[in-house]
Formats: C-alpha cells, sequence, structure tokens
C-alpha cells in the first residue's frame, strides 16, 4: 500500500521537475539589479505568505545584503491601518509611507496572487499596481496560474499544481525553497552563511593536518 507521505513527496518531487528554472534565474538577476542601484526589497504575503516574508527579510538581509522590509512585521501599523482603513489598501498605504520608488522592488508570496473580481487578496492587487504605476520591479513566487501577480510582474515563478487538495501546502512549501535558493545564488549573495564558513574552515584546518 502507498503511504501518504510516498504520495505526498511524489508531488513535490513532479513540483520540481516542472519549475521554471529560466523565471528562477531572471529573479535572481533582479534581486542582484535592485541591489546594486540602491534599491528596497518589500516583501508581501498574508497568513503563510506574511510568515515567509518575516523569514526571507531576514535572509536576504544578512546574507544578500539587501534592504529589506515586511509591511506585516510591522503590527503595530498593519492593525491600525486595518482597522481605520480597511484591509484592501493596508499594503499600498504602507508603501506609500515608505516612499516607494522605481528602484525599489516588492516580492509577492501568495497562492493565488490576487484577484480583485472575485475578492481574494485585494491587498496585494493594490500594493502590486501601485508598484506598476511607481515604476518599482515586481515580482512574486505564486501558485496556480498566479491570479493578478503573474499576469502584471516582470517576473513570476509559479509553483505547478500537481494535485487540488494541496495547493497551498506545496505552493508555501516551495516559496521556501525558492527563497533560500535566491539568497545563495552566486549573483544575489554576499557572504557566507554561518555553517557553510564553519564547514570551510574545519576543512582547512583538516586538509593542513593531512598535508604535515
Amino acid at each position: 500500500m502507498t503511504t501518504f507521505t510516498a504520495e505526498y513527496l511524489k508531488e513535490a518531487a513532479s513540483i520540481i521537475g516542472q519549475l521554471d528554472h529560466a523565471a528562477i534565474e531572471r529573479l535572481a538577476e533582479l534581486l542582484a539589479t535592485v541591489r546594486s542601484r540602491g534599491g528596497r526589497l518589500f516583501i508581501l504575503g498574508a497568513g503563510g505568505g506574511a510568515g515567509h516574508a518575516s523569514h526571507a527579510v531576514n535572509d536576504f538581509r544578512k546574507i544578500a545584503n539587501i534592504e529589506a522590509y515586511a509591511p506585516s512585521d510591522n503590527v503595530s501599523e498593519l492593525t491600525a491601518r486595518v482597522n481605520d482603513e480597511g484591509w484592501e489598501t493596508v499594503y499600498a498605504a504602507w508603501l506609500e509611507g515608505s516612499r516607494l520608488r522605481a528602484e525599489d522592488m516588492i516580492l509577492v508570496f501568495s497562492v493565488g496572487g490576487g484577484d480583485a473580481e472575485r475578492g481574494i487578496s485585494t491587498n496585494l492587487v493594490r500594493a502590486v499596481d501601485l508598484a506598476r504605476m511607481r515604476g518599482a520591479t515586481v515580482a512574486g513566487i505564486v501558485g496556480r496560474d498566479g491570479g493578478h501577480t503573474a499576469r502584471v510582474a516582470d517576473v513570476a515563478v509559479i509553483v505547478p499544481m500537481v494535485n487540488a487538495r494541496h495547493i497551498t501546502s506545496h505552493t508555501e512549501s516551495f516559496q521556501a525553497l525558492l527563497w533560500h535558493l535566491l539568497v545563495v545564488h552566486p549573483k544575489v549573495q554576499h557572504g557566507p552563511n554561518k555553517w557553510e564558513a564553519v564547514a570551510a574552515a574545519e576543512a582547512a584546518i583538516s586538509s593542513t593536518t593531512q598535508e604535515a
């Protein structure tokens, strides 16, 4: 009998085989360009995407030396804007307050990518539209057809749907895999990670000892 674990991991392997390598490489190039021109990276998501945004901001700042922010990390401002102005405009208003400019980039973590007509993730739709209006770079790591984000982004990496019952779990899993790929991409990474540096140092000591 095939286990659920085996089936789920088989689906994940299938997704890996279908990912658009060219889109991932293009996203790495855009991130490097944003850093070189002194732009900032704003990472947007809701739910699991907001959790990813917080973690990814740390990695892009520490590993890639890119000035990065996640609006959802500022809980006081986020909830104040939701309370006073509503959920739909909360990220766009946050970006307005941050003086979003053409040198900047927004990166969207979303399953559907936003759909204003169906009232889904309209906060992301408004933020993406503001970024386009300001001339900022727009990118996304999204699921299914990618929605509004994929339609208007400079680049969108789409996590293929291999099982309709697991759209969200697979998309969010691969968002984490892909941003970790990006921060260690040779075009993006700025310095070694801690444990890689430790391993390199240990290997050098071992090599020296063997030569002696």
